[in-house]
Order: structure tokens, then C-alpha cells, then sequence
């Protein structure tokens, strides 16, 4: 009971606190999980950020399940989820309830947390990298990785990144160790099981259901797939779900509104799915609309997470291990770039701000909640100046 107290108490602070969107998430999760409280080590880490890049659905928020998965079993995984998702999902429904034309992606404060993004990404990127692309071998695997996400604008170029280093890895790593970090999971092997076939079950049934359903059926059939077929995270669900709710539910403008308050507020941004659905139904359909949308990524987690820690005990398999751990950094790295600093640092004032909010996070350890706060208020202030 106290183990799940303290995975709720972490992962809301996670969830009140992690701006930036997915990838600035990643560096949350590693300043608190791995440096700071030791649930897991950086091989392991990798590793299953590595996984979670390969899943549909919303990658941070799968990883953040199985941290809570590994600490706290099934329902530790559960309440991780809750606990980052809930604040972002109540400020969502205030928002839809409110109806207001808010502009809260020009807000001071946003702009001095998406400074706080580069600083967390940056250090997580750089102990990251210390640990996992050492060696020219592994600092190969990371350029490549660097240089395809960059190079190839796709949604899936992560996938493909992580599969040529994971082949490329095999070969090279012949004489080194595996890599891979212990994930200590104790999940029923039928209840593994269980989970995929129920994922595959609703993903056969719940095309269906959009297409004959109406109202809250219809809509949490709709929040189902795109949890289930999307891969890339929050961003590249956007076009799935204008497709399949604009103009039917809502009008374009109302769509787009709860786009920048989604990205606007701490969390995963899978819960613009709750403002979606609280605009279209209620408080009812909010919630409906968020349990659909992040159930096929919490399925994959607790089926797939069990197996996979087997699996990778493999030599082959944690020689790609290794291989894919230098491309995750790769991929980190690029997100670093782009979108995290492209978007948020436009002056030198800016750059200034975040080298210095690095610095008091790497050098003078302090927490990243403390960074936040800073940040924050440096931004206000900028923005008044």
C-alpha cells in the first residue's frame, strides 16, 4: 500500500510538472525515476523507452506505466497512469466546460516552461549518452539515429531508425555483453495473455462500432483506434482524430482551440482526447473519451512488458539491445533540436535562460520541480519586460 502511495505521489508531481510533450517527458521520467529515486537503472530505462518507441499509442505515458508496472505490479501501472494523466485531464474539462477562447500557447509562463523542456531534454540526453553510446561503435549508432530523424520527416522513421540499429547492433556487438538493465516484473502469464487478446478483440470491434454506434459508443470506439493504430505519440494522432470528429461532432476552430490548450498544459498530450470528448458529450464523454484512448497502450504494456523482459536475456537479442540504446540517445537528441529547441529558444535572452536552467539542474542538482517554478517565473517576467 505504501509502494502504490509513493508511485501516485511521484507520478502526479510528474503530471503537474512535465511540460514540453512527450520527448521533454522522457527527460522528466529519467531526472525522477532513474537519477533521483533509482526505480530503475539507465539500461533498463533505454531499454524500455526503446520498446514503448515501437507500440502504438502514447509512448511517454506507456513508459511511465511500466515504471509503475516494474514498482508496484498491475495496479501500480493503473495508478502511474493516473497520476500523470488526471491534472492535464482536469484542466482540459474546465477548459472545454469553460468554452472560452483562451490563448494559453502565448502565456509568458508557457513560454519560460518550454524553456525548462530544453533543460530537462538536454541532461537527459547528456547522462543518457555517458551510459549508453560510449565507444565509436555506439556514437556511430547514435549519429545514424541523429541523422535519420532529422533527415526523414516521417512519423515512422523512429521505427525504422530503432530497427536498422537493432540489425546493424547484431553484428557489431559480437564481442561485448549484453546491455540490457533487469526489469523486475511479476505480471500472471495468463494475465499477459489476456491483455493482447483483449487489444486485438476491441481492435477488430470498435471500427465496427464508429461506424454503426452513435453517441458515447460511437465516440469511445472512435478514441479506441486512434490509441491503437497511431504510432509517434501526441502529435501525429492529431490528424486521426480531426478526420473522424470534424465536422460530425465539432466544428474545426473548436478542434484546433483544444490542440493548443492540450499542448499548453503539463502531461500526456493524449488527453486532448478529454477535451474532445467533454465538448461532444459532457463530463461523461471526457472521461469516456480518455480511458478510450490510452486503454490499447495500457493493454500493450501489461501483455507485452512481461514477455519481453524474457526475451531480451537472449545474447542476440541484447546485442541489438545495445545497438538500439545508442539510437534511442540519436533520437533524443534530434527531438532536443527539433521540435523542443526550434520551438522555444528565439533570442539569445532565451538560450541564455535555458543554458542557465541546465546548469542548475546538472550542476547545482536541483529538482526539476524547482527548475519548473523558475522557469516559470523567469518566463513571466520576460514576457512583461
Amino acid at each position: 500500500m505504501n509502494r502504490w502511495i509513493e508511485i501516485f505521489i511521484v507520478s502526479l508531481k510528474l503530471g503537474l510538472t512535465s511540460f514540453g510533450g512527450p520527448v521533454a517527458h522522457l527527460g522528466y521520467f529519467y531526472e525522477e525515476y532513474v537519477k533521483r529515486r533509482k526505480w530503475v537503472d539507465e539500461k533498463a530505462y533505454a531499454d524500455l523507452v526503446a520498446l514503448c518507441q515501437f507500440l502504438p499509442g502514447p509512448a511517454s505515458s506507456q513508459v511511465g506505466m511500466g515504471i509503475g508496472l516494474v514498482r508496484g505490479g498491475v495496479i501500480g501501472a493503473i495508478i502511474s497512469f493516473i497520476g500523470f494523466t488526471l491534472p492535464s485531464s482536469i484542466l482540459l474539462v474546465i477548459f472545454a466546460l469553460l468554452a472560452t477562447e483562451f490563448n494559453l500557447a502565448e502565456a509568458g509562463f508557457i513560454h519560460g516552461l518550454k524553456l525548462v523542456a530544453v533543460a530537462i531534454v538536454a541532461d537527459a540526453v547528456l547522462g543518457m549518452g555517458t551510459k549508453l553510446a560510449v565507444g565509436p561503435k555506439r556514437l556511430f549508432l547514435m549519429l545514424l539515429a541523429l541523422a535519420g530523424v532529422l533527415l526523414l520527416a516521417h512519423p515512422l522513421a523512429q521505427v525504422g531508425v530503432l530497427i536498422l540499429a537493432a540489425l546493424i547492433g547484431l553484428f557489431l556487438f559480437e564481442d561485448e555483453p549484453a546491455s540490457g538493465g533487469k526489469l523486475d516484473i511479476r505480471v500472471p502469464r495468463l494475465l499477459s495473455i489476456g491483455a493482447l487478446v483483449l487489444f486485438v478483440v476491441l481492435l477488430v470491434a470498435t471500427p465496427i462500432l464508429a461506424n454503426v454506434a452513435t453517441g458515447n459508443v460511437q465516440l469511445t470506439s472512435i478514441m479506441y483506434s486512434a490509441g491503437a493504430l497511431v504510432f509517434g505519440g501526441g502529435h501525429v494522432v492529431l490528424p486521426f482524430l480531426q478526420q473522424s470528429l470534424v465536422p460530425d461532432f465539432l466544428t474545426g476552430d473548436s478542434f484546433l482551440a483544444g490542440y493548443a490548450a492540450a499542448q499548453a498544459v503539463p502531461g500526456p498530450l493524449f488527453t486532448f482526447a478529454t477535451y474532445l470528448g467533454t465538448v461532444v458529450n459532457g463530463l461523461t464523454g471526457g472521461i469516456l473519451a480518455t480511458l478510450a484512448i490510452f486503454l490499447p497502450g495500457f493493454l500493450l504494456v501489461i501483455g507485452v512488458l512481461p514477455f519481453w523482459d524474457r526475451v531480451r536475456s537472449n545474447k542476440q537479442v541484447g546485442r541489438m539491445l545495445i545497438g538500439v540504446n545508442a539510437a534511442v540517445v540519436g533520437i533524443l537528441l534530434a527531438a532536443l533540436y527539433d521540435p523542443i529547441f526550434t520551438s522555444s529558444v528565439k533570442t539569445g535572452a532565451d538560450f541564455f535562460v535555458a543554458f542557465g536552467l541546465f546548469c542548475l539542474l546538472r550542476f547545482y542538482k536541483q529538482s526539476p520541480l524547482r527548475i519548473v517554478i523558475i522557469g516559470a517565473l523567469i518566463g513571466t517576467i520576460m514576457n512583461l519586460i
